[in-house]
């Protein structure tokens, strides 16, 4: 597969299965994230891998921050349940956290953006290895219970799990766009 068709072909895998990626897959998956733009050479990523008995309570670490959001309304039963498994839809979850700086040249927001690029990497690896993944975001990546249960620092920030497994069947085709529906030419400001 070459470089274009990964990046033309990528699509989310939202139904993963055993076997998760193997440790040489994992260490190439991580080689392509740690390409991503980086100005300055901050680094300002780091990841956390969630599997087995570990994604157990990483659903629990997300049913405790559900109920502390839904305060003072409980939260739904069905939310709970949904919380609670969803970490099981993969046999391996990895967590990208954006660790932003202070720097007088690169600015807090370019530095997020770094951390995503690691992330989009991350998933294009996978597609090209292979295998499925899924980036799933949503109010637990805010949740302040959820943050304090990975252990994240003041200045560092959830940019998404990765949900990461093997792909049973057929992958669902690209939804195909049209560039020029997105690209137009500018020509400079009107100054008159």
């Amino acid at each position: 597969m070459t470089v274009l068709e990964v990046l033309q072909n990528r699509v989310s895998v939202p139904r993963l299965f055993e076997p998760a990626p193997s440790a040489e897959q994992r260490e190439q998956l991580f080689a392509a994230a740690l390409r991503a733009p980086d100005h300055g050479q901050l680094s300002p990523w780091r990841f956390l891998t969630v599997e087995g008995a570990a994604r157990e309570r990483l659903g629990e670490l997300f049913v405790q921050g559900l109920i502390a959001t839904a305060a003072p309304d409980p939260a739904k039963p069905e939310a709970l349940e949904k919380a609670r498994k969803g970490p099981l839809r993969a046999p391996l979850l990895v967590v990208v956290i954006a660790c932003l700086q202070d720097h007088p040249k690169i600015p807090r927001q370019e530095q997020l953006l770094a951390a995503g690029c690691a992330a989009h990497g991350l998933l294009l690896a996978a597609h090209g290895l292979g295998l499925g993944a899924m980036w799933r975001s949503g109010a637990q990546t805010e949740s302040p219970v959820v943050r304090q249960g990975l252990g994240l620092g003041k200045d560092e920030q959830i940019i998404g799990f990765i949900y990461l497994g093997s792909v049973e069947g057929e992958r669902r085709a690209p939804r195909k766009l049209a560039p020029a529906d997105f690209v137009q030419p500018w020509s400079g400001p009107d100054l008159s």
